[in-house]
This record gives C-alpha cells, sequence and structure tokens, in this order.
C-alpha cells in the first residue's frame, strides 16, 4: 500500500511519542525476553514503509463508539476489582466474588461468576458486568458499583481504534431534541462517573436522563481523560478486512511481523498476521490517504445503525419519504411540514418510530403511525420499559392501543394507530397504499413519510457483507433478528477465529450492556498473551532467544 505501513501511523500518536516507545509498548506484549531482541531494531525510517518494516499490531478495533472505547480502556490495563466497600444485593453473587477477592474479574471464570444471573440481554457476561457495575437496575435502584478500578500498566496490550468521526461513534449523528431512553449513568463508562462530569458542564440538572450531545461529549472526554488518545485514529475508513491465510502452522516462514530476520521464524509462532485491514484516512484538505495495517486479531464494534432498512417497495424512493429521524427533524426543523393538513406516515414500532410520534405530535402534525405487530405483542419494546422512568413511550403506546384506525371513522385529528398493517407502495402525488393482515387496501394522501423499522451495520469490507457471521448466515446481520454469532465467554466469532464482535453487532443495543463484551473479549486476549509469554520462556533456553 502506498504510504501506508503501521509504523506511519505510529508516528502520529503523539506529538512526543517515539517509535521506539511504541515498540516497546510491543516488547512488553511479548514479554522481557524477547524484548531483549525486539529493543536492538533499528528505528523505522518515514520513507522505509511497508516494504522495508511491517508491525502486526495484537489488535485492531474496528468502531470508536462506546463499545469500541470501553474495549481500549480494558486493553489499555484497566481492571475490575471487587470493592471492599460495598456488599453486591444478589447474595450469591457476592460470596463467588469474595472467593477470588484478590483477582481481577478480567483473570476470574466469568462462566462461574455468570451462571444464574438474569438480565435484559441474551449475552450472559454482558449480564454479569452489568449487575457489578449497576446493581439491581432494572428494579429501579441506584446502588453504587461493586468495582473500583486500577490502571495495570504491564496488562497493556497495543491496539489501535478505528473510527469515521471522533470518539464516540454514532452519538455524534443522533438528532439532539430526543432525550436518551437510558439514563446518564447508564450510559456511562467504566472510571468517569456520568453525573460527576455532567454537573461541571451545566448547572441544572433536569431528571436523569439526557441529550445525545452530552453523551457524545461525554465519550469524546472519556478517551482523552483516560490517557487512550494514543491509540485512537479518527476520519478512518475501511474497504476490507481479509485474512492473509487460515490453517494454524500455514505460512510461518512468510509471516515476517517486525523485519529482523533473527526474530522472523520465531516470533511468528507466537503472533501470527492474521488479518489484513484496507482502508483510507481523509485529511483536512479533503483527500483520502490509503493505509494497510496487519492484526493478530480483529473486533467488530461499528454498531448497527450504518444503513437504515428499507420496506423495499414501490416509490419507496421519492423525496418525500425519509428513512431516519435526523432527516425527518431537519424537514420539521426547516418549516417544510408546518401548517400541512395531511398527515406524516411513520412506519415501525421500535423507540425511534415511537420519537418520530412524539416529534410529530409536539408540532401538531398529524400521524399516521403503521406497524405489523399486534398492540397485544409482548416482545414490542413498550413492555420493557416501567411506566414511571419512560412516561413519553407510555403515551405513544397508549395511544397506539387506543387510538386505532376504524372503518367507521376517518382519521382522528391527531394520531391514528394502524396495528396489524403494512405500507404496499408509495405513489408520486404523496398517496400511500396500506393493506391491512386481513388483506382490506386503503389509500391515504402525506405530507410526508418516515420509515424506521431498524438498521443495519455497513460489513461491506468483510467477506460476504459479513453474512456469513451470523445465526443466519443467508441473512444480512441485525441487532435483534440476525446477531453475530459469538461464543457466550469470549465474544469470539463462531464461525471465525481471531475475530470478536461486541455491542449491537451481538444483540447488545444499550450501552449498560455492551460492556460486558469488551470483559469478555480482553479475558480472551490476556489469557492467550500469558500462554505466548509462558512459550516464549520455555523455548527461550533450546531455541537460544532468551
Amino acid at each position: 500500500c502506498c504510504r501506508c505501513s503501521l509504523a506511519g501511523h505510529f508516528r502520529n500518536y503523539s506529538d512526543t511519542e517515539t517509535e521506539g516507545e511504541i515498540f516497546n509498548s510491543l516488547v512488553q506484549y511479548f514479554g522481557d525476553n524477547l524484548g531483549q531482541k525486539v529493543k536492538a531494531m533499528p528505528l523505522v525510517e518515514e520513507t522505509s514503509l511497508l516494504e522495508d518494516s511491517s508491525v502486526t499490531l495484537p489488535v485492531v478495533i474496528i468502531g470508536n463508539g462506546p463499545s469500541g472505547i470501553c474495549l481500549s480502556y480494558m486493553l489499555s490495563g484497566y481492571r475490575p476489582y471487587l470493592s471492599s466497600e460495598t456488599i453486591h444485593p444478589n447474595t450469591i453473587l457476592h460470596s463467588k466474588l469474595e472467593e477470588a477477592r484478590h483477582l481481577s474479574i478480567v483473570d476470574q471464570d466469568l462462566e462461574y461468576l455468570s451462571e444464574g444471573l438474569e438480565g435484559r440481554s441474551s449475552n450472559p457476561v454482558a449480564v454479569l458486568f452489568d449487575t457489578l457495575l449497576h446493581p439491581d437496575a432494572d428494579f429501579g435502584y441506584d446502588y453504587p458499583s461493586i468495582l473500583h478500578w486500577k490502571l495495570e500498566q504491564h496488562h497493556y496490550i497495543p491496539h489501535l481504534v478505528l473510527g469515521k468521526g471522533p470518539p464516540g461513534g454514532a452519538w455524534h449523528n443522533m438528532e439532539g431534541s430526543m432525550l436518551t431512553i437510558s439514563f446518564g449513568n447508564w450510559m456511562e463508562l467504566p472510571g468517569l462517573k456520568f453525573k460527576d462530569w455532567i454537573s461541571s458542564k451545566r448547572r441544572n440538572l433536569k431528571g436523569d436522563r439526557v441529550m445525545p450531545e452530552e453523551i457524545a461529549r461525554y465519550y469524546k472526554h472519556y478517551v482523552k481523560v483516560m490517557g487512550l488518545q494514543k491509540n485512537f485514529r479518527e476520519n478512518t475508513y475501511i474497504t476490507s478486512v481479509s485474512r492473509l491465510y487460515r490453517d494454524q502452522d500455514e505460512n510461518d516462514s512468510q509471516d515476517s511481523d517486525i523485519s529482523t530476520k533473527h526474530l522472523q521464524t520465531e516470533k511468528s509462532k507466537f503472533i501470527k498476521r492474521n488479518w489484513e485491514i484496507r482502508g483510507y484516512q481523509r485529511i483536512a484538505d479533503g483527500s483520502h490517504v490509503p493505509f494497510c495495517l496487519f492484526a493478530e486479531n480483529v473486533a467488530l464494534a461499528t454498531g448497527t445503525l450504518d444503513s437504515p432498512a428499507h420496506l423495499e417497495i414501490e416509490g419507496e424512493d421519492f423525496p418525500f419519504v425519509f428513512h431516519s429521524m435526523p432527516e425527518f427533524g431537519a424537514a420539521i426543523s426547516k418549516g417544510k411540514l408546518h401548517g400541512k393538513v395531511d398527515p406524516v406516515l411513520i412506519v415501525g414500532s421500535g423507540l425511534t418510530a415511537a420519537d418520530a410520534v412524539l416529534c410529530a405530535y409536539n408540532n401538531n402534525i398529524p400521524v399516521i403511525h403503521v406497524f405489523r405487530r399486534r398492540v397485544t405483542d409482548p416482545s414490542l419494546i413498550f413492555k420493557q420499559l416501567p411506566k414511571k422512568l419512560y412516561p413519553e413511550y407510555h403515551k405513544v403506546y397508549h395511544m397506539m392501543c387506543t387510538q386505532i384506525y376504524s372503518a367507521d371513522s376517518n382519521l382522528l385529528s391527531d394520531y391514528t394507530s394502524f396495528p396489524e398493517h403494512h405500507v404496499l407502495s408509495f405513489k408520486s402525488d404523496m398517496k400511500c397504499i396500506l393493506q391491512s393482515i386481513s388483506g382490506l387496501k386503503k389509500i391515504f394522501k402525506l405530507s410526508a413519510a418516515v420509515v424506521l423499522i431498524g438498521s443495519h451495520p455497513n460489513l461491506s469490507f468483510l467477506k460476504e457483507q459479513g453474512c456469513y457471521l451470523g445465526h443466519n448466515s443467508s441473512q444480512p446481520i441485525t441487532c435483534k433478528g440476525n446477531p453475530v454469532e459469538i461464543d457466550a465467554y469470549t465474544y469470539e466469532c463462531v464461525k471465525e477465529a481471531n475475530l470478536f464482535a461486541l455491542g449491537p453487532l451481538v444483540g447488545d443495543n444499550f450501552v449498560r450492556f455492551l460492556k460486558g463484551g469488551a470483559l469478555g473479549v480482553t479475558r480472551c486476549l490476556a489469557t492467550r498473551q500469558k500462554k505466548k509469554q509462558h512459550l516464549i520462556v520455555e523455548r527461550g533456553g533450546e531455541d537460544g532467544v532468551a
């Protein structure tokens, strides 16, 4: 790749950090014995680039939202320990934790600790970590975390976090007028209480729920205050992630992670150039600088908000049909829908659709709300939200149940619900055709339509668009319907070794639960790192590396 060596990227870590310091971190990863040889390496010249020296990173994280940030935090050596000051309300769990109080949670048996726990995630480690950070949160309690964090720099695993924008990911692009679905303290990451941060930013805290832009600023600040900036690259766009070889012992002789012939054969047994990551970085003048990285492990933390799902029906590409809240919000703020008599059609039964209903309702825009499910469907998200904590969403749900369209009456003035309906087509004269579950068709004139039926991650950089990683390999990856299939305790993809996935890609849409993914991945990588170091020490004597 032109101008794309890892060394070139390392030179951008900070103004004062040198390549030598970066290589020292790799020395730490491989162990002190091997380090004596690595330290003797000449530094990479600015002009020598990939052909002369290419370092294989232990981990590359794709995505710099809360999943990627939390994983970087733990890979940087931050470790959670049981606090001596608190007791978990689950006495069985607390007694398990007491058995190994001297060990960090990363070094404990996550399957043993997770056993018997229940929560709003299907991933057991996510439920475990959430109950350690927010004990009994789903019962309305605000108990303090039973963990305290220590920075243990000897546990640092070199890594890069690649993101399209600033740290915080999609939170920087969310509609600014809405409250987040979760409480502020549920959005926080380990080691920095959100309430402490937000209280220093604004004087009046009205309630516990906050604006998306505040969450975005918090995540960006978190990366800085935790000293993680050196691991992050902004304005990066991934075009391909491909495995270089699959067999465990295949191509060892070709794997020159650090171009020192004396170490080449020996070291390739301990860190493998499993993955090639290609892409480009957009720089200040708008131009694109291509790059090519090599990694032993790749962690997918992209989220699932890249590509809004479509109905795939006639007329869906007309300009009056929107597929995101920002589009709809912009149309309202620009006055395009002001004073319109014709209703807005909102399609979907999730929280984003509910936000659109509230947005239209609060701006006196009449709504036709269409969704496929019955209002009594137990899987509706409203069934999972306590009324006292989320009154505005229960207001929408109440309207969905009580303001249902009837053939005997016209549309209601403010809101009309169409359960068990779907949209057949949109017409150029701004009309839509709806069809009920019984086959009855209806035509309505609209001022706009908003289709909010979920979204797909953009995994175009993977083979088969990443579909082969899902539970159903014939369908695209989605958070609810077809998440990436992972090992429940390591978050490694079942169908691809050395590839990990966390966050919404594995069904954890709430920040509360995606932190468990960081714990699972970190434990897996830390365990493998220890095994490698033991192998290096054992082989050192006979092979002359020590």
